[in-house]
C-alpha cells in the first residue's frame, strides 16, 4: 500500500517536469497588434515643467534642451557583461530636463518636482550616479527659479555664464551658412559620382554597421567618455 503510494506521487512529479520541459520546448506567442490601440496621446509635460522648460530654452540658449530622457542613454556600466542587470535597475530612472551641446555630449540634467514631490531616495540616486559620471544635478521649482548664471557656471563652466546671446546668434547663424555651404559643395562634387558608388556608400555606412537601438546594452560607439573637469 506504502509502496503503490509513493509510485503514485512519484509519476506525478514525472508527469510534471515532463510538462514543465514541455512548455519551456513551446515557442513563445506572438503578440497580435491589435486594430484598435487601448491608448491615447498625451502632453509630454505638465504646466509645472513646461515652465521649467521654458526658462531653460531662454537659459540655455546655446545648448540642446532634452525632455524626459532615461539614464540609460547616456551612460554605459564599467563593465558590459553586468549591462543587462544595470539597465533593468535604471531603465526607469529618468531626468525631466538633460542639457546637450552640439556634439552629443551631456552637460547636466534638471529635475522637476511632481505633485507629490520627489522622493529623497530618488534624488540620491541620481546626484551619486550623476556625480560620479561628472554631470551636474539640479532640481527646480518653476516658482523659484535660480539665477540664470549660477546654472550655467554649474552646467557650462564659468566663461559661458555671461556670454552675450547676440555673440551666439552671430556665430551660430555663420557657422549655419558655413555648413550649407560645404552641403551644395558636396552636392555638386557627388553629381559625377555613379549610383552604384553612392548605394554601396550608403550600404557600408556607420549607421547599417551593428546598428542596435539599445546602446546601453551594445554601445553604438567605440569612443570612451572622459571625465569632465572645469
Amino acid at each position: 500500500m506504502v509502496v503503490s503510494f509513493f509510485s503514485g506521487i512519484l509519476l506525478c512529479l514525472i508527469a510534471v517536469a515532463i510538462y514543465v520541459q514541455w512548455q519551456r520546448g513551446k515557442p513563445p506567442k506572438r503578440t497580435q497588434i491589435p486594430k484598435e490601440w487601448p491608448l491615447y496621446a498625451r502632453t509630454l509635460v505638465n504646466r509645472k515643467e513646461i515652465k521649467v522648460w521654458m526658462w531653460l530654452e531662454k537659459v540655455m540658449y546655446d545648448q540642446h534642451v532634452m525632455v524626459k530622457l532615461p539614464v540609460t542613454r547616456f551612460t554605459i556600466p564599467a563593465k558590459q557583461e553586468q549591462a543587462e542587470y544595470w539597465y533593468n535597475m535604471l531603465n526607469r530612472v529618468y531626468c525631466t530636463f538633460t542639457i546637450c551641446n552640439s556634439e552629443g555630449r551631456i552637460m547636466g540634467c534638471v529635475d522637476v518636482p511632481g505633485p507629490g514631490g520627489l522622493s529623497l531616495s530618488n534624488q540620491t540616486l541620481k546626484y551619486g550616479l550623476l556625480a560620479q559620471c561628472d554631470i551636474p544635478y539640479w532640481v527646480v521649482e518653476p516658482d523659484n527659479l535660480p539665477h540664470f548664471s549660477q546654472i550655467r557656471t554649474a552646467f557650462l563652466g564659468k566663461a559661458a555664464a555671461n556670454v552675450d546671446p547676440s555673440e551666439f546668434m552671430d556665430s551660430h547663424l555663420k557657422k549655419v551658412a558655413d555648413q550649407l555651404q560645404a552641403s551644395v559643395s558636396r552636392q555638386r562634387n557627388n553629381k559625377g559620382t555613379s549610383g552604384s558608388e553612392l548605394d554601396r556608400a550608403r550600404r557600408e555606412g556607420p549607421m547599417t554597421d551593428g546598428w542596435e537601438q539599445n546602446s546601453f546594452m551594445t554601445p553604438l560607439d567605440s569612443r570612451s567618455a572622459k571625465l569632465r573637469s572645469e
